[in-house]
């Protein structure tokens, strides 16, 4: 009797905040002598206003801003890959979803605004090159950037998630989504409204409210309990065995749903209403 046929699933995750703990904007303000709150003022202001696709904002101050433009080369781009801090056990969840589960393989795909040359010097050893999509630069001699050729960030992602479901043949509920901040709104809609799987891991309005499930943890790993949840269908007790066969133990796993209000009293609306009318 045949073995039966593997399900193949595409895991592609944000990098940012998502596989690590640093915001890869912040790290190369450091490093080259940019002031942290300048870079975040000026991220911000490019986010209220809508000037670039969110999560692009550090590709827009590379190209546009003379600061960044004339202190950033290429090589500063590696260094930041290097000092960037990685939740734990990546390479383990990359092992895991490659060799499969239960029946199941997952292809392992990294979709991000970041540098591409960020993402590649953290992950070396990792993650594959050709399984990175980052943004791209084309760079003069000097290694100064000299312009674009491609953001992976907003609608962006959703295109190189549609490249990739061609390239693999794998149907568009086969997919897995995890990211953590409003760079990510736009693909996990488009994986939510085609039945595929879309979890956060962190607890921005922005995307919880979006997500399927959320996922807290320092622990890359902790995202394979929504997958064998939704998609292999194991129960707790059979993920946490999972979880020990590898050497890890879940200590806490608290599954909370939490609310968003802002709450105002009464009177103060109506004193604005009228405020405004006047």
């Amino acid at each position: 009797m045949a073995d039966k046929p593997l399900k193949r699933y595409i895991f592609a995750s944000d990098f940012d905040q998502t596989l690590t703990f640093n915001d890869s904007g912040y790290v190369l303000a450091e490093l080259v002598g940019i002031p942290t709150d300048e870079f975040e003022r000026k991220a911000k202001g490019m986010a209220k206003i809508n000037l670039v696709q969110q999560g692009a904002e550090l590709a827009y101050l590379l190209l546009h801003d003379p600061e960044f433009k004339a202190k950033v080369r290429k090589e500063h781009l590696h260094e930041v890959g290097k000092r960037i801090r990685l939740k734990g056990d990546i390479q383990l969840l990359y092992q895991i979803l490659e060799t499969g589960v239960d029946g199941h393989c997952f292809d392992f795909y990294v979709l991000s605004a970041a540098p591409v040359e960020v993402i590649h010097s953290a992950l070396e050893g990792i993650v594959p090159k050709d399984h990175i999509y980052g943004t791209e630069f084309s760079y003069k001699p000097s290694g100064e950037i000299d312009f674009l050729v491609r953001a992976t960030a907003g609608y962006g992602k959703v295109f190189v998630l549609d490249q990739l479901l061609t390239q693999n043949v794998v149907g568009p509920d086969h997919v897995i989504y995890t990211g953590d901040g409003s760079s990510d709104i736009h693909v996990m809609l488009d994986v939510n409204a085609r039945d595929g799987l879309t979890i956060a891991v962190s607890e921005s309005p922005h995307v919880s409210q979006i997500a399927k499930r959320t996922v807290l943890s320092s622990s890359a790993m902790a995202v394979m309990a929504p997958i064998l949840e939704e998609i292999a269908g194991w129960e707790r007790a059979r993920i946490r065995s999972f979880f020990e066969a590898h050497g890890m133990l879940i200590q806490e796993w608290q599954r909370v749903r939490t609310d968003w209000l802002t709450v105002r009293t009464a009177a103060a609306e109506t004193a604005e209403s009228i405020g405004a009318a006047q």
